[in-house]
């Protein structure tokens, strides 16, 4: 039996001995090296694939005459015919991958042009509407409308339906997600100041516009993610309710607490984007971000157009010319394939992913997606099944005209992600360069409020905005149901305007049951308890926060900055919605409370929050 064993192994090492081996290096064509690169001996089993530094090693080749193949996603496949291998030779075949085009011809091109532009100034006969109204969109969500030149505009919101009052005996649980996108304050901003003209309606979102500025709230205490922050007074534009003010402050990033990071520049390159507004701003906007990053931080670019590929592959920022170079090399032509590209692009930040490191996609676009992968749901099923793998997102809006606020909201939501619209080089400073730890590092996830009101104080209630991120009161218990995410240092605010009760009331059997016999809810000063659940960046189970409200008779005039500065915002949203609640709302009291609360204003935004209500009350004449 020994002698057996001791005949194998002599064996196994003289065939051993008569097998060759196959190494080299995989890069691209500028020699950054290509990690993942599949290297396959074809017709065989024999194969490796390339390590960080693009390096692979193929061992136990057998003697003879072979073709080699190597591939990577993004990359033409490349072959290597005729390799001839000896017993015990070690060959070196290096590889030099080239990025698959991503344009089509430019007779292709130029047909696409040709008909785009037939098929607008036929359908741009079709549809006409007042530039200077401020429509209501429902159905489709999209907005049509003819501007100078027949340039047809295809902008597309989803219809928005305000929040209506609710009777707190019917219904005292009111139960939503946070929002820290402020794409809509922006794409306001864009509409007044660029184009002259009032919003339209369906693109005022309140919540976004008061989530725009920060606001001085406590710091979080030891331990917790963010302080919740609460105050009551008088409502401005109904002075017969109150005003209740519900705040979050994310706690800061440590100073020199490093954190990697692996982020996937996902941009878009077609047609569309080649407006001064589009590409041209996004490749400047990127600069700032590449300059604010750390050495050691990893960037991928992938660019879709006809097709998605990679132009960049995952590459440290101390490389930053390399990275530079790439980005300034863009072009603008094609079609849309968007949804192949956030594929990809998901692809790369998986393969590139770091433990408790932060792993995010940055998708820069107008939205038009109109290839592959098109339609909202489909692209929303997609991002949906992705988000479980610890990757956030972050979608930054470009452009105007043919602009899909709609889908790029959305597509944030879903993916565990925030929303940006860049309407300037300087959004693109604030969003990416100033409140860099806010927009790209998360420090809580499925963040959620739920308040239950006491009927014993308050009759009826409304939240103000949030209308698409309610919830079912049942959603609150359960750490399934996906919420909204808070950046390092950002801050959210939601405000709730209430009718105090006038007499006795039933409720539910919850906190404030015990009003028949005037136990708790009679005697209690507070008016309403708010509950918030929220999980850490990566866990699944969620931890509570509560902490009751009670009524404080703080009159407007001695309420905090806050209080009145996020006031003047709804109340200006409200106006540019015209909305069914604004009451006594106007520009001018609007002014009143902006001006009488600007506090501390580094980077001028309340300043220019002023000049906008402005240039709005001149449009409106």
């Amino acid at each position: 039996m020994k002698r057996t064993a001791v005949f194998l192994l002599i064996l196994s090492t003289i065939l051993f001995c008569q097998t060759g081996k196959i190494k080299g290096k995989v890069t691209d064509n500028q020699n950054n090296p290509l990690q993942g690169a599949l290297i396959s001996v074809i017709g065989t089993s024999w194969g490796a694939e390339t390590d960080t530094e693009g390096n692979y090693l193929i061992n136990g080749v057998g003697q003879g005459v072979f073709d080699i193949k190597c591939e990577l996603k993004g990359y033409i496949t490349t072959e290597v015919k005729n390799i001839k291998i000896r017993a015990g030779q070690t060959i070196t075949q290096n590889f030099k991958l080239k990025i698959q085009s991503i344009e089509i011809g430019k007779v292709e091109e130029e047909r696409l042009k040709k008909d785009k532009a037939s098929n607008e100034k036929k359908e741009a006969l079709m549809y006409e509407m007042d530039a200077m109204a401020a429509p209501s969109v429902s159905g489709t969500g999209m907005i049509m409308r003819q501007e100078a030149g027949d340039q047809f505009n295809t902008e597309e919101y989803s219809s928005i339906k305000e929040n209506n009052f609710k009777k707190v005996t019917e219904d005292p649980l009111s139960t939503f997600s946070i929002d820290v996108d402020a794409a809509s304050y922006a794409n306001v901003r864009r509409f007044l100041l660029q184009n002259n003209q009032l919003p339209y309606a369906d693109a005022v979102r309140i919540e976004e516009m008061i989530n725009y500025f920060d606001y001085d709230y406590k710091q979080p205490e030891k331990g917790l993610p963010f302080s919740l922050n609460t105050e009551i007074s008088d409502c401005p534009w109904n002075k017969e309710n109150k005003l209740v003010h519900i705040g979050l402050q994310g706690r800061k990033m440590e100073q020199g607490k490093e954190v990697k990071s692996n982020f996937v520049f996902l941009l878009d390159v077609s047609g569309s984007m080649e407006d001064p507004n589009k590409l041209p701003l996004l490749k400047k906007s990127f600069g700032l971000l590449i300059d604010a990053l750390k050495p050691s931080d990893r960037i991928a670019i992938v660019v879709y157009a006809g097709a998605a590929g990679v132009v960049l592959p995952s590459t440290e920022v101390k490389n930053k010319k390399t990275i530079l170079d790439a980005l300034n090399k863009l072009s603008a032509g094609g079609s849309t394939a968007g949804g192949q590209g956030i594929k990809l692009a998901y692809d790369i930040a998986d393969k590139y992913l770091i433990k408790n490191g932060n792993n995010r996609i940055i998708l820069a676009t107008d939205g038009d997606f109109n290839v592959g992968v098109s339609s909202t749901s489909e692209l929303v099923k997609m991002m949906e099944e992705k988000r479980n793998k610890g990757i956030f997102i972050t979608v930054l809006g470009f452009g105007m005209g043919n602009y899909k606020d709609s889908r790029l909201e959305e597509i944030a939501d879903k993916g565990n992600g925030n929303y940006y619209y860049i309407d300037g080089i300087l959004e693109a400073k604030k969003v990416l360069v100033t409140e860099l730890a806010g927009t790209m590092f998360t420090i809580a996830k499925d963040v959620k409020l739920q308040i239950e009101f006491n009927p014993a104080k308050v009759e009826s209630y409304r939240l103000v905005g949030y209308e698409n991120r309610l919830l079912n009161k049942e959603d609150f218990d359960d750490d399934k149901k996906d919420a909204g995410e808070l950046g390092a240092g950002h801050t959210v605010t939601a405000l709730y305007e209430i009718v105090p009760a006038k007499g006795p009331a039933k409720s539910d059997n919850l906190k404030y049951q015990a009003i028949e016999t005037k136990k708790d809810a009679y005697t209690t000063d507070e008016i309403m308890n708010i509950k918030l659940r929220y999980k850490e960046p990566k866990e699944d189970q969620s931890k509570l926060i509560q902490v009751a409200l009670k009524y404080s008779g703080i009159p407007l005039a001695k309420s905090s900055d806050n209080f009145r500065f996020s006031a003047a915002v709804a109340e200006f949203g409200m106006l540019l919605r015209d909305s069914q609640f604004k009451k006594d709302s106007s520009y001018n009291q609007v002014l009143e409370l902006a001006k009488g609360s600007k506090s501390k204003d580094d980077f001028g935004y309340r300043a220019e929050f002023v000049q906008l209500v402005e240039k709005a009350k001149l449009l409106k004449k």
